[in-house]
């Protein structure tokens, strides 16, 4: 699997959370599938995902700026949530 394309699809195709509020709320109701955090996300944000139970969370390998450009946003993204992964597969990875 290829992850930045296959997250560049989930975004076309799916339902991604952005942003730490957003992603906060998906997770409380359970409806986030995978969350993906920048590997420099504050303490803040990996609260988030902290206390949460049954959770895959996937750590990736760089900073919240080149996880916002892998989306194709021209800001940081420390953390995303994957709501629905529509046509990408990048659910794989929470078998990982």
């Amino acid at each position: 699997m290829d992850f930045n394309l296959s997250l560049k699809r989930a975004m076309k195709t799916g339902n991604v959370a952005l942003g730490q509020n957003t992603v906060e709320k998906v997770v409380a109701e359970n409806k986030a599938q995978l969350v993906i955090v920048a590997k420099n996300a504050p303490a803040k944000v990996r609260a988030i995902i902290a206390g949460a139970e049954n959770l895959s969370v996937y750590e990736f390998n760089g900073s919240s700026r080149q996880l916002g450009k892998e989306i194709g946003r021209d800001h940081m993204v420390s953390i995303l949530a994957i709501v629905d992964a529509g046509e990408s597969d990048i659910l794989s990875l929470k078998s990982e």
